[in-house]
């Protein structure tokens, strides 16, 4: 990814078998869409694309977003290619799907959840302005862990 110039498109089934394919290093492997078959069932099935997005950098993939509405919020899910991760990329990402799901949406807030170990999504989401509202335990991956809600209100 040289020129950080991500585009969003319609995912395909090429783009969501490439990305479920994705293997992330421990303990990020909590992220791969296999460890749920649940998720990796809804995640592979063509109805549930209408919201969800591969974000490439020219014709490189190099994450997806999926942008749900909940009472006027815009709940994000999201994920960067295991490869890109923890290069600095992650900020030219999140902005790259916040600006398209503020000019597809509107929202007044970007609602997203994110794994209580994972401090470095939740340092930049802080930098973008997220802020964190809640902790919950969340069930996925055969268990249940520790999530922190985290909340982008465009208004204040």
């Amino acid at each position: 990814m040289t020129s950080h110039r991500i585009e969003l498109k319609p995912i395909t089934g090429e783009y969501a078998a490439a990305i479920a394919d994705w293997r992330y290093e421990p303990p990020y492997d909590f992220y791969d869409l296999d460890a749920d078959p649940d998720d990796l069932a809804e995640f592979l099935d063509p109805q549930s694309w209408s919201s969800s997005f591969a974000a490439c950098d020219g014709s490189e993939l190099v994450g997806f977003f999926s942008f749900a509405s909940s009472g006027g919020d815009i709940v994000v899910g999201l994920g960067l290619r295991p490869d890109l991760t923890g290069h600095g990329l992650g900020e030219a990402f999140m902005r790259a799907g916040l600006d398209f799901a503020t000019a597809r949406y509107s929202p007044r807030r970007f609602v997203l959840s994110v794994a209580d170990f994972n401090h470095r999504a939740r340092r930049l989401y802080t930098r973008l302005g997220f802020i964190e509202t809640r902790t919950f335990d969340q069930p996925t991956n055969g268990g249940v862990f520790p999530f922190v809600e985290m909340v982008w209100d465009r208004g204040r």
